[in-house]
Formats: structure tokens, sequence, C-alpha cells
């Protein structure tokens, strides 16, 4: 039995495997549709989710299993004091399988090392968020064929975007990958990832506060939100919220077939006009999200 807490849980090979069967399921959905027949997914939601709770829903569904869970803290016995270690025994009475999310960095390792079925993290704090990297590099995969020589562009909050620090970990493995870390200097990349995973990795990487200088090289453009919470005074906020909108003309001098990604939701940091454009590829990532996880669920069940 094995959980996955971390996207690094999984090596290459096995990245590659999950996207071969993703591959599949898109093409042969009804190959797929009885394949967890009899199996229950629990889905223990400590925080507030939509596509994640909702994307592993679909994906246990659409593989002929049920869900059972809760979608936030207060309807659980957590309520009541409950450890997420004890949580996670009792509940491995009940499913086969769990998809914990909660606010609480670790905690969903705390789960797995208790449970007595594989527990996969579906986002802890502002640590790690393994299934929205499968998402994002599923797309990738469809968008480019390819996960080596691309250059990547970062935008937006890289200091707390957990989908940002799992997706980079990720990519790290690749060669020829070159990031773009494009923000204000109060949200730039925290220097253990620079240091751990990027120098370490000798990965070529630039930091820069302008996203229009650097949009012409970026094969890829990865959006988050500049969030208000994370400043200190209102004025530096206000003065650097703007900068990073994506609107139609921020994309003149951009390649063709460059990818715009988003984690999603998304606040006002991509304009509405750039949803009819064809290298906006925010919606199929939520698509790609859902048979990721059908992929990791047949695995971390071990059905073939």
């Amino acid at each position: 039995m094995r959980s996955v807490i971390d996207v690094l849980d999984l090596t290459v090979e096995e990245l590659e495997e999950l996207i071969k069967v993703a591959d599949d399921i898109i093409d042969n959905p009804q190959k797929y549709s009885e394949k967890c027949k009899g199996k229950k997914l629990a889905t223990l939601f400590f925080e507030p989710s939509t596509r994640t709770r909702l994307s592993f829903e679909a994906a246990m569904y659409e593989l002929g299993g049920n869900v059972l869970g809760f979608s936030e803290a207060q309807s659980s016995s957590a309520a009541k004091g409950e450890s997420v270690a004890d949580t996670a025994k009792t509940v491995s009475c009940y499913a086969d399988i769990i998809a914990m999310r909660h606010p609480k960095e670790g905690a969903p390792l705390v789960a797995s090392l208790n449970a007595t079925i594989p527990v996969i993290n579906a986002g802890d704090g502002g640590h790690n968020h393994p299934t929205q990297t499968l998402a994002d590099l599923l797309t990738i995969h469809r968008e480019k064929g390819r996960f080596n020589d691309l250059t990547v562009g970062l935008c937006g909050d890289l200091k707390f975007g957990r989908t940002v620090h799992s997706l980079i970990n990720a990519l790290s493995r690749y060669s020829g990958i070159k990031f773009v870390l494009i923000s204000p200097d109060e949200l730039k990349l925290p220097s253990y990832i620079k240091k751990e995973v990027l120098e370490k990795n000798n990965l070529e990487y630039v930091q820069t506060t302008s996203l229009e200088e650097v949009m012409p090289e970026l094969d890829i453009l990865y959006m988050t939100r500049v969030q208000r919470e994370r400043f200190f005074n209102e004025e530096d906020y206000l003065r650097l919220k703007d900068s990073y909108i994506l609107t139609p003309e921020k994309l003149v001098n951009a390649k063709k077939n460059l990818s715009i990604m988003h984690p999603l939701p998304r606040v006002n940091e991509i304009s509405v006009a750039i949803d009819e454009d064809p290298r906006a590829c925010y919606f199929k990532q939520v698509l790609c999200g859902k048979f990721m996880r059908m992929a990791l669920i047949l695995k971390l069940l071990e059905i073939n």
C-alpha cells in the first residue's frame, strides 16, 4: 500500500505511466467505467474546495466507484477534537482510498502514517498540492508533447503559491528547462526553493518584475493571483496588482503557440477576453485534473 503526499513521491517513469493511462482514459472512457466497481473513495476536506473535491468525486464516479466524505471540518468529528491520526484509522474501516485536504501542512502525511489504505494529499496549507501538479503536467504534455527544453514563466505570487512550488519540483527533473520568475519583490520565490531545487539541479532561471519584457521568450505562462492579504501596506498592493493582469494587449509579442495556464480560481489576473484565445489552457487544465486523478486512483488501488 502506498500514498502520494508530494509529487516527488512519484518517479519520472511513474509520471509518464500516469500520463499514458490518462491519455487512454480520454480516448477510451468506456473501458474504465467499471474499473472501481465496489470501491469507495473518502474525501476528507477540512477546508473549502470546489475544483479539487468535485474533481476527485467525478474521477471516482467515472471509474464506477462510490464516494463518501465531508467538505468542511465543522461537519466532521474534528469539530469535537478528533485527531487526524484517529480520523485516518477510522475512515480506513469504511473506504478503500482517501483524498485529504487540510489547512495544516503535514496533516495528510500524518494521515498516511496511520491509515491502512492509500492517502492522496489534496492540498495541505501552503505546502503541497501534488494532484494539481499532475493536472499541470498532463496539460503541458497534451499542449507541447514534451517536458524537456521549455521556457516556463511563473507569474504572480511565487512566495506562497503551493501550486508553483510543486510544479517547479516536478519540472526540475527534466532537461533544458528554464524558469522565468515574474513577481513583485514582496512575493519572490522563497530562497530555499532557489537553493534546494533550482541551483541544486543546475536549472537556468531569471527573476524579473516585468511580464511584458519576458513575454516573447515564453513557451508556457503560468499565472497566479497576487493576493492582497500578503502585503504589509495597501499602497504596495495597489501599485503592483495591475502589473500582473493578463490582457490581450500584453500578448501582442507572445509566441503563437504559448500555453497560458492558471491553477484557478482566478480573480482578475486573467482578463475574460483571453478565454476565447486558443492559447488559453486553464479550463483544459481542470479537465486534465480529473483524468490524472482517475489514473492515480487506479494506480494506488493497483487496478490495471
